[in-house]
């Protein structure tokens, strides 16, 4: 197949140079640094297999190139890979469309490996809906330079769902078999909403709330009261699912299916050393992203298509989500304003009074409406 990634951190890095062991074509866009970095030392991928030196990869720096280079030219892409983050999806969309219509080059699937929920509509909105392929990946890997990956945890699980009845059966096919021999566990969800919404589940568990207090997992899941309020935007985010018609399903190692319910019931006292234990499992002691892109000084936040997208949802249906708009709009807060960070940092007592001015607020909204 002829693969065109668009974004070429971790996630795109990985499946790309996986790809490319495999005798896949693969042309990887990244910034021109990286590409330049690339071209000279190709892909360095470590895994549970040792080292491997990637140099069958086509590293360019915009997508405008990716479709002047020879890849580009030999009938274009069977399938863009989507990795970058959620706050860049729209411009990485407008830079494929100019590309396309520059080249009058077909327009390719997309297979969207993206975190959080709102990027598959984007995408269709461009593109069409038949173009689109839900993916999620659980594989946890570390950056320590352009082109150069480590793979923390080996469980490659991949999941895909098309976006629309049309997306053809012939290519998913394809797509699919490329990734397995590529060494991912391949699963085909018939929901893809129902796929990309329990992705969410496990992206936003700590995520807001140690970039907020700037401390790692592990810290932050030693304060049961900060455990409560991880439990409780749960809650939330899974009355709005349900409100929406969606249903948890599991991913990988983890049952989302048989744990929704119990997260709904199960007192929060029960819950804690299961929620602390996973979250360790998940993170591997890594800071999660959303801090990451604070610490950088980035003017951009996922949380938009986390616990934002829970808030937005939930006005939609009607439910009410006072815990998830707290972590969205303090953490919004602190992106727009580096001075707020140090008001917030390691104070546990100021966010859950937060919390209870967001609950409070919600239940004098929820009365005089």
């Amino acid at each position: 197949m002829n693969i065109l990634i668009i974004g070429a951190g971790a996630i795109g890095c990985l499946v790309g140079g996986k790809l490319a062991l495999q005798g896949q074509s693969v042309t990887l866009v990244g910034r021109p640094a990286f590409a330049a970095t690339v071209r000279e030392q190709g892909l360095r991928l470590t895994d549970e297999r040792g080292a491997h030196h990637i140099t069958a990869v086509n590293p360019v720096g915009s997508i405008a190139e990716a479709f002047q280079s020879p890849p580009g030219q030999a009938g274009g892409y069977d399938v863009a890979v989507m990795t970058v983050k959620s706050y860049d999806t729209e411009t990485a969309l407008q830079e494929l469309v100019d590309a396309l219509d520059a080249q009058g080059a077909d327009r390719p699937a997309v297979l969207c490996l993206q975190n959080g929920v709102g990027n598959e509509e984007a995408i269709a909105a461009r593109l069409t809906g038949a173009c689109v392929i839900a993916g999620t990946i659980t594989t946890p890997v570390t950056v320590s330079g352009p082109g150069v990956i480590q793979v923390d945890k080996p469980s490659y699980t991949l999941g895909i769902s098309p976006w629309h009845p049309a997306v053809s059966r012939a290519l998913l096919g394809a797509l699919h078999r490329a990734l397995q021999q590529a060494g991912f566990n391949v699963v085909l969800y018939p929901d893809p909403r129902a796929m990309k919404w329990t992705k969410l589940l496990m992206n936003m568990m700590g995520n807001a709330t140690c970039a907020i207090l700037d401390e790692p997992p592990e810290e932050v899941f030693r304060d049961p009261t900060l455990v409560d309020l991880e439990i409780e935007a749960w809650r939330e985010t899974l009355a709005v699912m349900r409100a929406a018609g969606v249903s948890p399903v599991n991913l990988g190692s983890y049952p989302f299916s048989l744990l929704a319910p119990l997260v709904r019931t199960l007192p929060k006292a029960w819950l804690r050393p299961v929620l602390r234990a996973k979250i360790g499992q998940a993170r591997g002691g890594k800071m999660p992203s959303l801090h990451i892109d604070l610490e950088r000084g980035r003017r951009k936040s996922e949380i938009r298509w986390l616990n934002g997208a829970v808030v937005r949802q939930g006005e939609e249906v009607g439910v009410g989500t006072p815990i998830n708009r707290m972590l969205t709009e303090v953490l919004l807060r602190l992106v727009e304003d580096e001075e707020q960070r140090a008001l917030w940092r390691h104070d546990h007592l100021r966010l859950a009074l937060t919390a209870s001015e967001y609950r409070a607020r919600e239940a004098t909204s929820g009365a005089t409406g």
